[in-house]
């Protein structure tokens, strides 16, 4: 398998047979996390040319250094076809990561000890949203509103009131285990109302709302921040969208506010998995990780599996396991052994610590990438059903047998940018 890579291979064996051992096992595990995707062969090749080389500091005809006359088309194609799939007014493609496109939206709209509002992290929210241990909880005021605890939904009756109270600089809708549709045009009347800012971070939804299988944001707030990997398919960056009233405190505030160059290279995978999403066959495929994952969530509802909120509208599931008497992170690392990737996670209202929360987080969009059906998603169940029942018993030969049974599953369905023999 190293011989995919013949120069690393020669110059780093060591790292070489690294990266051939983490292809072998994307490709022969069923990959459950939310936030993880394949990206396709073209997009892992945009990513490795000779983009990386150039130092690109300001914005597409006002450089700080020369050399740009191809750096600046690069950057200006991923801008108008982010413009084009999303029908935004004004991008920006260079923050690094979903983290830092966050900081840079309190950084051109907040000031220190400004009071902003977000979903609580243990009922979905992101740490940025201002959440205490994040340097936005630190910062800036936070005050939280969450979900309720008999239907597991938004209370937007709640979230007003809050808003209306507190008055917030800020309010983040959006998170990171929401399996329900956000209601933007929702929290648009409170923003107006309460004279706050609006923010959709749509990181986890970014190619459901590209592929037209969520409402989309743009008309409703002022500004939407996503990374460009998870459902949209890209590389590890993000982008930055915004009405064009606000263009120049954005921009301002990724550069120079937080970061000098872009990342050349990652900018030309984001424009590749921009000219994807803009294709209809990525409308089908946001659509089918739509379809797998209520399939999905049937066929573990029929199993007893307890889910927040009681199904989903999107591409993830929240699965509480107090009432199967195993927490999520055991569960977590059982299903790891078994070969189905999940990661454990809070539930809201959950008694247990972060670190051994009562949950786990189940998604759908790596599976559909490699082409699995809602026809396959009850034999997914079954394998959770197996290694979770498994996992009770410390039954590791039964978690063999299902990843025997999984790694032959995925040999039929190969794997987007990793042809492996």
């Amino acid at each position: 398998m190293t011989a995919r890579h013949p120069a690393l291979l020669a110059a780093d064996p060591q790292l070489a047979t690294l990266v051939a051992a983490e292809e072998g096992l994307q490709s022969e595990t069923l990959r459950l996390i939310p936030s993880e995707n394949y990206v396709s062969a073209a997009v892992l090749e945009a990513t490795g040319t000779v983009l990386q080389n150039k130092y690109s500091e300001g914005y597409p005809g006002r450089r700080y250094y020369e050399g740009q006359q191809i750096i600046d088309q690069v950057e200006t194609l991923a801008v108008e076809r982010a413009r084009a799939v999303f029908g935004a007014d004004h991008v920006n493609v260079q923050p690094y990561s979903g983290s830092p496109a966050n900081l840079a939206v309190y950084l051109a709209f907040a000031q220190p000890g400004d009071t902003v509002m977000g979903m609580a992290l243990p009922m979905g929210g992101h740490l940025t949203h201002g959440w205490g241990v994040s340097a936005t909880g630190s910062w800036f005021r936070g005050v939280q509103y969450g979900v309720r605890a008999d239907t597991g939904l938004i209370d937007y009756d709640e979230v007003r009131d809050l808003a209306l109270k507190e008055r917030p600089k800020l309010i983040f809708c959006g998170g990171t285990a929401l399996p329900r549709t956000i209601d933007f045009a929702a929290f648009s009347q409170i923003a107006r109302e309460a004279g706050s800012v609006l923010v959709a971070d749509i990181a986890h939804i970014a190619g459901l709302v590209a592929g037209g299988a969520h409402p989309s944001p743009v008309p409703h707030v002022d500004v939407v921040t996503t990374t460009t990997h998870k459902t949209l398919r890209g590389p590890r960056g993000a982008m930055l969208m915004c009405r064009q009233e606000h263009a120049k405190a954005v921009d301002k505030a990724v550069f120079p506010g937080l970061q000098g160059g872009p990342h050349n290279h990652t900018t030309a995978g984001i424009a590749v998995a921009l000219h994807e999403a803009a294709q209809p066959s990525f409308r089908s495929y946001a659509h089918a990780v739509v379809a797998n994952a209520k399939a999905l969530a049937e066929a573990l509802l029929e199993r007893d599996f307890d889910l927040v909120s009681g199904g989903t509208d999107n591409h993830l599931l929240l699965v509480d396991l107090t009432a199967q008497g195993l927490p999520g992170k055991v569960a977590a690392k059982a299903l790891d052994r078994a070969g189905l990737v999940v990661n454990y996670n809070t539930v809201p209202f959950d008694p247990r610590r972060p670190f051994d929360p009562s949950g786990i987080r189940i998604g759908t969009p790596s599976l559909t990438s490699r082409g699995l059906t809602p026809g396959h998603m009850p034999q997914v169940a079954e394998w959770i059903d197996r290694a979770v029942r498994a996992a009770r018993t410390a039954d590791e030969q039964a978690l063999g047998i299902v990843r025997a049974e999984v790694r032959a599953q995925m040999a039929a369905h190969p794997a987007p940018g990793l042809p492996l023999s």
